[in-house]
């Protein structure tokens, strides 16, 4: 552990009056973050429970400026291209304040030091969706459709330019053309690396980016709400005393964009680390367009088997670069699923170029 960090963390409890408090680390993700939940001392009006965020700014590269040119963001690197916070806690305490704003339950803040990546959160408490539903204590159904009415809420605001929450300000960037195809070529980047049989020539290349453009327009052309993109089941708690969506706690949103609303579909209803049934799909997608007549309904559900295909792809590449350029074996666990849901977003119609591309680029025994 760096002691630095560590001497600067402590002191920023301390100023907050938490010095004394017992910090029990958490279980990390595929980011850079590290979490404790914090124990104060009894008596305090932080009892029983606190979450402490430390995102170090230096391990990251650079947030995407808002006037940045695409030929700056690429030069900036990768969060910048593909318009991520960078982990920043600014990001995260201007969008948990508009999400609170709408009345959903994103954690309130205690305190934050930006410019050093601290933050104490409001603990909204241990029963997240993916481990209460497996262990029979939450009912799938009701939850799922909990989920959607947070989306329905969400889409429902107008997403506005900047956020500005909390004593931070962040802007609220469109999910655009370059990054969405930084989205679907860290597949193409990374999975031969990991399965050599899908190395890709040229010319593979080419027809992929071929066959993309025309979904990332579509994308870039729907992008019309806030967006929480990394919305699933591992990111969502289950507050059965607050009332409505407010039951449905939201974390790890700070990478927030203007997107297309099948975006967060996809990523609720293709999760990568839990299988969500064709049925259970069917429901949650039936209930939101339910709610929202105004909506074309085939039109949307191509929409969602599209930018589902390149969420998928996405998420395959993210996977392998786990794998291979940061050791993290587990992540190979997941992929069978992701083909899964990918052969399903392939087999809808519109997608048969793309079919026939994996048929042609990808052989079965690299879709492990």
């Amino acid at each position: 552990m760096n002691s630095d960090r560590e001497t600067l963390k402590a002191r920023f409890l301390a100023a907050h009056g938490l010095g004394e408090a017992r910090r029990e680390p958490l279980a990390g993700d595929a980011s850079t973050r590290a979490y404790e939940r914090l124990y104060p001392a009894p008596g305090s009006p932080f009892a029983p429970s606190l979450i402490f965020m430390d995102q170090p700014p230096s391990v990251e590269a650079a947030p995407c400026p808002p006037q940045a040119t695409l030929e700056e963001r690429r030069a900036l690197g990768f969060n910048a291209a593909y318009r991520l916070a960078a982990g920043r806690v600014d990001a995260f305490v201007a969008c948990a304040g508009w999400l609170r704003a709408q009345g959903l339950s994103a954690p309130r803040l205690i305190a934050a030091d930006p410019a050093d990546g601290l933050a104490v959160l409001e603990d909204l408490g241990p029963d997240v969706y993916a481990p209460i539903i497996a262990e029979g204590r939450a009912d799938e159904a009701a939850l799922y459709d909990a989920a959607v009415d947070v989306l329905l809420v969400v889409h429902a605001a107008a997403a506005p330019a900047v956020l500005d929450y909390d004593g931070s300000v962040w802007p609220l960037l469109d999910y655009d053309g370059l990054a969405l195809e930084s989205a679907s070529d860290i597949f193409t980047d990374w999975y031969g690396t990991l399965y050599p049989a899908a190395a890709l020539d040229g010319s593979a290349i080419a027809e992929w980016n071929r066959l993309w453009t025309p979904i990332r327009a579509r994308a870039e052309a729907g992008a019309a709400v806030f967006c929480l993109r990394d919305y699933h089941a591992e990111n969502l708690i289950w507050l059965p005393d607050r009332a409505g969506p407010a039951r449905v706690g939201l974390l790890d949103f700070q990478d927030a964009v203007r997107a297309h609303p099948a975006w967060d579909f996809s990523m609720l209803l293709h999760d990568a680390r839990r299988d969500v049934s064709a049925g259970l799909a069917a429901r949650c997608l039936d209930r939101y367009l339910a709610a929202r007549p105004e909506i074309d309904r085939a039109q949307f559900l191509a929409d969602f088997n599209a930018l589902g295909a390149l969420n998928i792809v996405r998420i395959l590449g993210i996977f392998a670069r786990l794998i291979v350029r940061d050791a993290k074996p587990r992540y190979a666990v997941f992929m069978p699923r992701l083909w899964r849901y990918l052969d399903a977003c392939l087999a809808s119609p519109g997608m048969e170029g793309l079919a026939a591309w994996f048929e042609a680029h990808v052989p079965k025994e690299a879709r492990a």
